[in-house]
């Protein structure tokens, strides 16, 4: 295949959609499920430690995540992209709708792990493809495509997540299903980069030196940004069942307006990218982030918290493109699958630890102090990426 050729079919509507879509799964390992965790408790009560064990079929896969992302990266850079993303798009329609019909919690946190495997593997697979494919501006401008896109898709996944939990509390795993509509575009519709040229064909300049600094300061930022994060989707639905009494829905629609302002930032992370440095935009989505948590803390009404959610959201939304187009800028395309790994298990990392850390807290405080810390963290994280940002010029 000639390079013009390879370039006019990663061009492609049609490519496109296949990575997008790939990329939208991977919001749904987890969240997806929130609205039905108080009526699965509910399910499970007599589970010794049914709270601890309903929140870890949320939280589970991200741990599987960031192990599976540790060995992703490295056969994907060996082997190839494609392969792999078809494969584990498949177990992860198959295993994420097994808690539909399984009733043995056990059982359901063991398809929780195979979930996060696949995971791993879409993921870092999705996100290497998207930084093979396209190059500066483009590639800027399409990582920011993605993690929109994701937002979106958690918009729409939440709030049908909330509706059917409603329903029956089962019912949300069902959506996991839609995976394998998407198997067929990955097989037929996407190309198998040509690596073996890719420095040349993309313009990278493979470093001397592998840049572990930012890659260190990014994986910091992912661990710490989603350990922050995940107290919304993990501890939200009780947070707002103990203030207002709110339902499923409520909870999906709640966590879902989060999500649709991160869609609506990381849709204009090109434009802000022109005009801030990396570290800026860190600085503005921890700020952001910070006063958003500091609100959803100090709530009394439902109207409060999301507009605590919006600012949260607004924030988050430019936390994934700026890591990825960092990263994918400093690294050759032979190492591209390996940082990306590490990304992705920082990223979900964060995830996983972020119940066994918030739950104690929240036991002994309460949620809206558990909150409000939160914020404050956040406030040091912004103030940290602007010392950085003026010491790093």
């Amino acid at each position: 295949m000639t390079l013009k050729t390879d370039a006019l079919r990663t061009d492609s509507l049609l490519v496109k959609a296949t990575l997008l879509l790939s990329s939208s799964l991977t919001v749904m390992a987890g969240a997806t499920i929130a609205p039905s965790l108080p009526a699965m408790r509910d399910h499970f009560a007599a589970t010794p430690n049914a709270d601890y064990w309903v929140r870890l079929v949320l939280t589970a896969p991200a741990l599987f995540i960031a192990l599976g992302a540790l060995f992703v990266g490295t056969l994907i850079d060996r082997f190839g992209r494609k392969p792999l993303l078809a494969v584990t798009v498949v177990v992860y329609g198959l295993a994420g709708a097994s808690g539909a019909v399984l009733n043995d919690l056990g059982m359901i946190l063991v398809g929780r792990v195979l979930l996060g495997l696949s995971v791993a593997g879409i993921m870092t697979t999705a996100t290497a493809l998207i930084a093979d494919y396209y190059i500066e501006a483009a590639r800027a401008q399409f990582l920011g495509f993605q993690a929109a896109f994701m937002g979106l898709g958690g918009v729409v996944f939440l709030s049908l997540g909330g509706f059917l939990a409603d329903i029956n509390w089962r019912m949300p795993f069902l959506i996991y299903l839609l995976a394998l509509l998407i198997f067929p575009l990955v097989v037929f519709v996407l190309p198998e980069p040509d690596r073996t040229a890719d420095t040349q064909r993309l313009g990278d300049a493979a470093p001397a030196v592998f840049p572990w600094r930012i890659a260190g300061v990014t994986y910091v930022v992912a661990l710490l940004s989603q350990i922050v994060f995940y107290l919304i989707p993990v501890q939200l639905p009780f947070y707002l069942k103990q203030l207002f009494d709110a339902n499923a829905s409520q909870s999906g629609l709640a966590i879902a307006f989060a999500t649709l302002f991160s869609a609506a930032s990381a849709f204009a992370y090109k434009q802000i990218k022109a005009r801030l440095s990396f570290m800026g935009i860190y600085t503005v989505a921890f700020l952001s982030m910070a006063v958003g948590y500091l609100v959803i803390g100090f709530s009394t009404t439902y109207a409060i918290v999301l507009v605590g959610l919006a600012l949260a959201g607004t924030g988050l939304g430019l936390l994934m493109p700026n890591m990825n187009v960092c990263l994918t800028s400093a690294v050759p395309g032979s190492f591209r699958g390996r940082v990306l790994g590490g990304l992705t298990t920082a990223f979900f990392l964060g995830q996983f630890v972020s119940p066994i850390l918030s739950q104690p807290l929240s036991s002994a405080f309460g949620l809206d102090v558990t909150y409000r810390l939160a914020g404050g963290l956040l406030v040091g994280m912004g103030a940290i990426a602007l010392a950085l940002g003026w010491r790093w010029k």
